[in-house]
């Protein structure tokens, strides 16, 4: 049996694997071969809690654990009381845009920020509300006085100096308006008025289209736009330090989106972007933040798309050239993600049997002889070596184990040998032969 597994992470585990996505919760439960890994980011998260921020960029082929490492990664940084945020890169999300692209990736790091006790997302309005009762509790303690009086409509007043007084301190670009929103959200939480407090949330999670609705439901002047959002991310990190959290971390997967931006100016515009987040983190000019990007090879290496088409970048992200397979450096900015072995994918075959059993409350006849059996029988199979990932093994044994728990009469090996190799890569990804716009 695994220790500590809970009945949800195990159905949270088996049924996103079977899907062919990563679990948002027990992911630690399956985790094999990333020690050195982990303890890379262990000791960046020490540098971070410290004041210092960081990019890390992790790199490897289409199913080999970019999202799993993502993953694992905000389990690590909740532990450490980091708040953490995830969001994929799309064909509508980006870090640089003028048609609101660059928003609906802000939009979508805010919604999903996570805190230790709400690992899953939709942390905000707790950490809101946190911050708002530990300004109320100092401004009752250095005014001497009761802290149920504070909201009393006579101390409103000093509550409201208090957190413009702090955010004042604590932003830069955009300061006077995130005051104000906050401090509408302060007053909609003091009354209990659900409306001004949803009007405040969907403002700091940049859902205004326009200043006019923002100026009539908030009285603001300006919106959270393509322009200006990473600022407020820097304003966010510093209230969430503000409040006692380590440091904000924001995982961003699925870069290959931006090597596939067919014009080759708009792709330039959000490498500079990268370019402008990797020197503000390694230069000082941002404290506690910690960027990850997830991407392929072609994202990093590809020299007319990836990041090395942007000379500065480039020069910044070359590989240790003392580094080999044997001689890893995993305090540079980018770290290669090499295969799991069969020893490795043989340990969490097995985790995966018993965590499969103990959802569906089964004894499948599967042996660790049967489990060398079937990856014996798959890695073998033409084509393995080049186009077979840890997902597809994993998706393979999770779904012949559904078989015969549901058919107990099968013949296992007859399923090992039925297995096929598959090329995962999307159609697109080759888009050397596409004319730049």
């Amino acid at each position: 049996m695994i220790e500590n597994l809970k009945p949800k992470e195990a159905t949270a585990i088996i049924n996103s694997l079977i899907g062919g996505v990563v679990p948002k919760i027990g992911i630690q439960h399956i985790t094999v071969g990333r020690s050195e890994e982990i303890d890379a980011v262990v000791a960046a998260l020490e540098d971070v809690k410290n004041g210092h921020s960081m990019v890390k960029f992790w790199i490897g082929d289409f199913g080999s654990g970019k999202s799993f490492i993502l993953h694992l990664l905000n389990t690590v940084a909740l532990k450490q009381k980091f708040v953490v945020a995830k969001a994929d890169f799309t064909p509508d999300n980006r870090l640089y845009a003028n048609d609101g692209k660059g928003l609906a990736l802000y939009a979508a790091i805010m919604d999903n920020i996570a805190i230790q006790t709400k690992p899953e997302g939709g942390a905000l309005p707790t950490l809101l509300e946190k911050w708002i009762e530990q300004v109320v509790s100092r401004t009752a303690e250095e005014n001497q006085l009761p802290i149920h009086s504070m909201r009393e409509e006579a101390n409103l007043p000093l509550v409201q100096n208090a957190i413009m007084k702090t955010i004042n301190e604590l932003s830069d670009s955009g300061g006077f308006d995130f005051g104000t929103v906050v401090l509408k959200y302060y007053q909609a939480y003091i009354s209990g008025d659900d409306m001004l407090r949803r009007n405040a949330l969907k403002w700091l999670k940049g859902e205004y289209s326009t200043r006019t609705e923002a100026r009539q439901d908030l009285g603001v002047r300006e919106i959270i736009n393509d322009l200006n959002y990473y600022d407020m991310l820097k304003n966010f990190t510093r209230l969430f330090v503000s409040i006692g959290y380590s440091g904000f971390m924001i995982n961003l997967d699925e870069a290959i989106n931006l090597y596939k931006i067919s014009t080759a100016a708009m792709r330039e515009k959000n490498y500079e972007k990268i370019l402008s987040i990797y020197n503000d983190c390694f230069q000082g000019k941002v404290s506690h933040l910690f960027f990850n990007f997830a991407g392929t090879f072609e994202f990093l290496q590809n020299e007319r798309r990836g990041l090395f088409s942007y000379n500065a970048l480039k020069t910044r992200l070359e590989t240790n050239k003392f580094e080999t397979v044997g001689i890893r450096d995993f305090a540079q900015p980018v770290i290669r993600l090499l295969p799991l072995d069969n020893n490795e994918i043989f340990v969490l075959l097995k985790k995966l049997k018993l965590i499969f059993d103990f959802n569906y409350k089964s004894e499948i006849a599967i042996t660790d002889e049967d489990i060398l059996s079937f990856m014996e029988e798959l890695f073998n199979k033409p084509g393995a070596d080049e186009f077979l990932t840890p997902r597809e093994v994993i998706r393979d044994f999770l779904n012949i184990l559904n078989i015969l728990r549901q058919n107990p009469g099968l013949d296992k090996n007859r399923l090992f040998s039925q297995v096929q190799i598959s090329d995962e890569r999307p159609d697109d990804l080759i888009l050397d032969g596409i004319e730049e716009l």
